[in-house]
């Protein structure tokens, strides 16, 4: 993002736009002070990523190698949400706050269970938001289902809502499709 870095009262400011109106509690603004240092990196690096998708045991581990992927660029900062202190109350707001401040949003979908998917209906309803989005998007049509990890309908691994998100993402050139974690790094790869 390369630009100089926020401040509190900017945060608050925005905050205070995201919670329509409410005050921040006491515990809150704290947590945004801390995070004023936390963000720093994403305002140094050239190209910062903000890596969503499933926290389950198998899914998260593959969040970290897309992470570590993209931290291989160079001048490159990619973290996930639980990478930021875990102080923050409310999550909406600590997404909001990060997705505003990174240059790419990556999401790695797997199912629609859980995860991120109420980031992903904030990819398509703020342009802002989709138009850094890139979504990895797991296909097991050709996955052996005893190689399956997580516990899916693997006819139907993702919801309407989700499929309507990835035909948009898929039309403006931002989506990948993964069958292995070899074709995930690619996708990494190919992103940075």
């Amino acid at each position: 993002m390369s630009e100089e870095s926020v401040t509190v009262d900017e945060l608050a400011e925005r905050a205070h736009e995201y919670l329509h109106e409410a005050s921040l509690t006491p515990a809150e603004y704290e947590a945004l002070k801390q995070s004023v240092a936390e963000l720093a990196p994403i305002f140094s690096a050239e190209r910062s990523y903000f890596v969503l998708g499933s926290y389950g045991r198998p899914e998260i581990r593959r969040l970290q190698l897309v992470k570590d992927r993209l931290n291989r660029q160079p001048d490159a900062y990619a973290f996930l949400m639980v990478d930021i202190r875990s102080e923050w109350t409310n999550t909406y707001l600590k997404f909001r706050l990060l997705a505003d401040y990174t240059d790419v949003i990556v999401g790695v979908a797997e199912h629609g269970q859980g995860g991120f998917l109420v980031e992903q209906g904030y990819f398509t309803a703020l342009e802002t938001y989709f138009a850094k989005t890139h979504v990895f998007k797991r296909e097991y049509d050709t996955v052996d289902a005893d190689a399956i990890d997580t516990a899916i309908d693997i006819d139907n691994p993702y919801s309407g809502m989700q499929t309507a998100i990835f035909e948009m993402l898929d039309d403006a050139g931002r989506l990948c499709r993964w069958a292995t974690e070899d074709d995930l790094v690619e996708c990494a790869e190919v992103l940075s």
